[in-house]
């Protein structure tokens, strides 16, 4: 399961460079960027929360 979270976690972190790159390259506006980045910070931060707690929400088998 945490090969999931850890390929989520590799696509948050892509996103948040293609935010980048769009920006540079004029697609995007600044402020734009920030808010989508700054979203992307929660959701890795959620991510991390969730692989190192990981007991905490995963089922268990009967």
């Amino acid at each position: 399961m945490s090969i999931r979270l850890n390929d989520a976690e590799a696509e948050a972190a892509e996103s948040q460079v293609w935010l980048k790159f769009a920006v540079k390259c004029q697609y995007l506006d600044i402020e734009t960027a920030r808010q989508l980045y700054s979203q992307y910070n929660q959701i890795l931060g959620m991510i991390v929360k969730m692989t190192k707690n990981v007991d905490k929400w995963l089922l268990k088998k009967t």
